[in-house]
């Protein structure tokens, strides 16, 4: 299928609005995703006509939202090259699911002196649950460190895996906006006896993904950066992974029985999701992998990969020394996500003076304090595309950029 932008931009109410009579350019996507109009219309369509409690209650309108539900689970389990839906916990975002792997399967399985190794580039999500086990349990966490251009070195990796029970990796920075070798990552740590676990919050929206051709055992992603709506997150895992794991959350719909003496739990997927779960948005979230689908992963990589190129090209051609974008300069080896330092101002000062040309961006750590340090730098810029953004849209970016030179007299 051809990439229409004209006719994937009309599918986003939020881009035709205007702000003091200006056109809005969302350039935060590496924070969350605007919203299609099928997502809107079938999340709101399910609430007038569909909605009621799901699994536990058998009239037909129940049954109706619990198929619904399960759609969601289903179009995941598709989108990500699942062996079954059943392999798809639901969570409310990938930092619970993250934290699931790190509490359920973690306590279940490390103790004092296991080690669980990490890379320099990870989000918070990827870093704290693993801490709080070093807290909790005395475990020890080894770092995969950086080249010069962000990209991991992984020239001592047999080594940092050596004798690991865990090595958990992110398949693309929210800051550097490098793509991982995410297969490599995952046989180097099998080959060392090592759980392999993703977090691909920022590559599942971007990318054709196949978490089977990975070799992973464990991947983390979340519906709100993928088109989808916020309070839902993905977990896939292999299945005999998951049914040895003890049940993270207890109560409603995680059991298979109670009596006063214990309890026993529900099988793989409900056994991770206690109490109501995000039932609308399980809805919105499969309208989200129809839309995406509908305009092809390949199509939306091959876009942002021009649209990167053209943005790493015009800011340093227009800017030179003024500007530093932190990550690799090969397209081909990043998404479309750019950190940068502009001239002597602090990231919250250009990320103001940007708003007030409607150019949204984010300013500070972004969840990434360790690879801030590994940078040199407190906070950066970010600028990050997605499907909906254009030429026009770096454009506007590069503009804005020099009302901030104007405007503190550089």
């Amino acid at each position: 299928m051809a990439f229409d932008q004209d006719a994937i931009n009309e599918q986003f109410p939020i881009l035709s609005r205007e702000i003091d009579g200006a056109p809005l350019v969302y350039l935060d996507s590496g924070n969350t995703s605007q919203k299609p109009r099928r997502v809107i219309d079938a999340m709101s369509g399910f609430m007038e006509n569909t909605y009621a409690p799901i699994n536990r209650s058998s009239y037909r309108l129940a049954g109706e939202a619990t198929e619904a539900y399960e759609q969601g689970r289903i179009a995941i389990a598709r989108l990500v090259n699942a062996n079954s839906p059943d392999e798809v916990v639901f969570t409310k975002n990938a930092t619970e699911s993250m934290n699931l792997i790190a509490m359920a399967w973690g306590r279940a399985n490390l103790d004092k002196g296991d080690v669980v190794v990490l890379t320099e580039m990870e989000h918070h999500a990827n870093i704290v649950p693993w801490m709080m086990l070093v807290q909790e349990r005395g475990i020890q966490i080894r770092w995969v460190p950086l080249t010069a251009d962000g990209q991991l070195d992984l020239t001592d990796i047999d080594t940092i895996l050596d004798g690991a029970k865990v090595f958990s990796f992110t398949a693309m920075s929210n800051v550097l906006g490098t793509i991982t070798p995410i297969t490599l990552l995952c046989n180097k740590a099998h080959a060392a006896g090592a759980l392999a676990v993703v977090d691909a919050c920022q590559f599942v929206p971007h990318n054709v993904t196949d978490v089977q051709s990975w070799n992973a055992d464990l991947v983390a992603f979340s519906s709100h950066k993928m088109c989808g709506p916020s309070g839902i997150g993905m977990l896939w895992g292999r299945m005999e992974i998951l049914d040895a794991m003890p049940p993270f959350l207890g109560g409603g719909n995680m059991i298979d029985t109670v009596t006063f003496d214990g309890f026993t739990t529900a099988p793989v997927p409900a056994k991770f999701e206690a109490g109501t779960p995000p039932i609308v948005e399980a809805v919105g979230l499969a309208a989200a992998v129809e839309f995406l689908e509908s305009v092809g992963m390949a199509n939306i990589r091959q876009h942002e990969m021009d649209l990167s190129r053209y943005t790493l090209d015009t800011l340093n051609e227009r800017f030179g020394d003024d500007i530093t974008i932190y990550g690799p300069a090969n397209v081909e080896q990043r998404g479309g996500v750019f950190s940068f330092a502009f001239r002597d101002l602090h990231p919250h000062d250009v990320s103001q003076v940007l708003d007030e040309r409607n150019v949204c961006v984010r300013a500070g750590h972004h969840c990434a304090k360790p690879l801030m340090k590994t940078l040199g730098v407190n906070a950066t810029t970010r600028a990050s595309v997605y499907l909906y953004n254009t030429t026009d849209d770096i454009d506007a970016l590069a503009d804005a950029l020099d009302s901030a030179t104007d405007i503190f007299g550089f």
